[in-house]
């Protein structure tokens, strides 16, 4: 596995450090650490953690593609390989959108879409390596946390919370 698998476990972590580097730890403890937090939302900490363990498990799925196919960067790769980079490349301008321009709505659209090519790279995946394939799946689900903390995130930009009035009662 040394080094090629080394390299496309690390090669996913790129997006993310970029993101680190122009936003420092302001963005991402922002996201789910203000005063409208949603209960349910993991702490920043835990996000870390969580996005680390699923960048570095789709580069190790990758790997086993790349391998499968008998490495290089020939024609057999193309769609797989090709998919799995651009659906890298949507989940690093989720980042973006949700950590650098705080922009809720681009990053939910770009999350939906996200979860159509990760879905995608799975079933392209599956008869090449079933256990590669297997390996999305806890990204899948992440994406569905994120998709739905970034759903709220984005609601309450545009509708904020009004104050409750008792029934019977009318604002003035």
């Amino acid at each position: 596995m040394w080094p090629q698998g080394a390299m496309f476990v690390a090669l996913p972590h790129l997006g993310p450090i970029l993101v680190w580097l122009l936003t420092g730890r302001r963005g991402m403890s922002s996201w789910c650490d203000n005063p409208r937090k949603l209960p349910w939302c993991p702490h920043h900490k835990v996000l870390l953690l969580v996005w680390t363990t699923i960048y570095s498990v789709m580069g190790y799925a990758s790997y086993l593609v790349w391998k499968d196919l008998g490495g290089g960067f020939g024609r057999p790769l193309a769609l797989p390989l090709g998919l799995y980079a651009t659906q890298l490349a949507i989940s690093w301008t989720v980042l973006i959108f949700l950590f650098v321009t705080q922009n809720s709505g681009l990053a939910l659209l770009h999350l939906l879409l996200l979860y159509g090519l990760v879905l995608s790279t799975a079933f392209i995946w599956q008869p090449i390596n079933k256990l590669a394939a297997l390996l999305l799946l806890p990204y899948l689900a992440w994406l569905t946390v994120s998709t739905s903390i970034t759903y709220h995130l984005w609601k309450d930009s545009l509708c904020p919370k009004q104050q409750t009035q008792p029934m019977g009662q009318r604002a003035h």
